[in-house]
This record gives C-alpha cells, structure tokens and sequence, in this order.
C-alpha cells in the first residue's frame, strides 16, 4: 500500500496568503518549506488513487504529484475517488476541481453528504459520472471505483472527539465542543490483501480511552497537529480561538498529543493538519526538535510512505 502527503498544512496552507506571523514571516522569506492544505492519497497497486480529503489545493498538488496525472490520451485520471473525514472547507473545495464528468466514488458520513446536498455548487459533480457512497462509523467498506470494481483498499470509518464545520457553527458550540459525531471521523485503511494498514485522523480535540485503546499497537499514523500550544493564535495576536475552542488537540502540555501518545506503542507518528502558526513546521525550531525527541515526524507535501 502506498500512501501520498499531498498537503500537510491546516486550513489557509503555510505560509498563510493574508498572515506575517514569525512562521508565516520565515516562508515567505524563504526560510521554511511551503506546505499545502491537508490531503493524503492513496493506493494499494500505485496506479488506482483515492484522495483522503480534497484540499482547496487540489489542483496544485496533482500537478506535483506524478502518480496522480493523467497516463492515457483523452481524458484520463488515476484518481478513482475520495474519502471525506469531514465537511471543513479545506477538505471539500476540493471536490470542486474533479468536476469535468470524471467517473467518480465520493465518500462520506450521511452528515457530511447532506451538507454537500444542501449546496447546489456541488452539484456540478455530475451524478452520471460520480456517485456519492455512505459511510457508516463502525462499518468498514471496501473501496470500490465508479463502475464498482474493488481497489484492494477497506476504510473503516469511526467518530473521534470533534465539532462540526466551522459555517455550521451555531450558539451552542461551546457546549458541542469534543462531542462524537459521524460530523468529524477518523479512518482506519488498510490493505485487505496484505494486511497492512494505518490511521489518519486529521482533526481531533481529545484522545479519550476508547481512541486510545483503537490506535495503540498501531504501525502507521497520521494525527492533527494543528497547534503547538492551545492558546498559540492568541499569542501571535492574530486569533482570538484556543485550539481546544477550535475542535484540536495540541500537540504539546500535559494533555497534549505528545503526551497522550507517549505510552500507545504507535510506531510512526506524523503530524499532519498543520497551522500556519505552528512552529513544527520549521525546520530547526526547538518545537520541531521537541516532537522529535519524543518519535514523532512532521508531515510534509511529498512525502510518499510504503506501508
């Protein structure tokens, strides 16, 4: 099983097009590497692709990413479908640039579905050529291209801690936050024919005993990384949100990622679902060098992982 990092950054990508911070301040300067809004593909023969997640930056990551152009003449892709884990901006805008009558599966929690319904732009996704495929969390389902022959890949889909998008925010979030619903899910893929597998959950505001008890012992996983410290926006003076308020578990603290991790014998850890406000993202940052002292990676667009 392959797998893709096609965009390792949280929503607005880094640097961030309308922000200085010091982060922010060393990419544009050439200082650190520009990622990409979050987004992973993958494949069990390295020729039949499905997206997890289809970042705003969609089109910019096919067009650095080899294995996802198109092979024959005429109109041709390698992408088979997509996976959603949730309705966040920067995961579905994506879906707007595989909108040229492409066979295509798109899957999704009925939640997530039922708000690409309730937006008529989605419908230039023609349903003659894409079909829209419920998951379920706790059912597992086999991946199968538009015309349903099987991929060789199984998603099982579970609820994780979380919040619904941010545009479908309303007056009681606060008392929503961490709550499980099928609105913000994580995935277990794995490879049916092998047995390999692994987790990508990029959005999660705590690690509760039943996740704890689903990834320990895992061999690969990419988890939400989207702020260092809790109150990191507040800090930089350019948010008013904590990362607890936003639906995100930090990555460092007492009841941080890195410390919740520490005895779940998972092992390969990246962080994905970045902030630009993040000083992971720095090469030789104390932060960065911090994550990896304690085994954690840092994703990056590009990376490729043969599982």
């Amino acid at each position: 099983m392959k797998v893709i990092v096609l965009g390792a950054a949280a929503g607005g990508g880094f640097p961030q097009w309308n922000c200085r911070c010091p982060t922010c301040r060393l990419a544009w300067e050439g200082g650190a590497r520009a990622q990409t809004q979050n987004s992973l593909a993958v494949s069990a023969d390295g020729r039949t692709w499905f997206l997890l997640n289809a970042s705003p930056d969609l089109r910019a990551q096919i067009l650095a990413t080899r294995a996802l152009q198109p092979r024959e003449n005429g109109r041709d892709s390698p992408i088979a479908g997509v996976v959603l884990t949730n309705g966040d901006v920067d995961h579905v805008t994506g879906l707007l640039t595989l909108r040229e009558s492409q066979p295509l599966a798109l899957y999704g929690t009925r939640q997530v579905l039922e708000i690409l319904a309730a937006n008529s732009v989605f419908n230039v996704l023609n349903p003659d050529f894409v079909e829209r495929r419920p998951l379920r969390a706790g059912e597992a389902i086999d991946l199968a291209l538009r015309d349903g022959t099987e991929a060789g890949l199984r998603v099982a889909p579970f609820m994780v801690p979380g919040k619904v998008a941010l545009y479908l925010e309303s007056a009681t979030i606060e008392k929503e936050l961490a709550q499980r619903s099928e609105n913000t899910i994580g995935l277990e893929v794995s490879a049916p024919g092998t047995g390999k597998r692994f987790f990508y959950i990029p959005a999660c505001a705590a690690l509760d005993a039943e996740l704890r008890e689903r990834v320990k012992g895992a061999p690969l996983i990419f988890f939400d990384g989207t702020l260092y410290r809790d109150d990191e926006m507040i800090r930089a003076g350019i948010g008013v949100k904590t990362g607890r308020r936003m639906g995100h578990l930090s990555v460092s603290g007492p009841e941080g990622s890195v410390a919740a991790f520490a005895d779940l014998a998972v092992a390969r850890k990246f962080f994905i679902h970045i902030n630009n406000t993040n000083p992971i993202l720095c090469q030789g940052s104390p932060e960065r060098e911090a994550v990896r002292a304690a085994g954690w990676d840092v994703a990056a667009d590009g990376l490729e992982i043969e599982v």
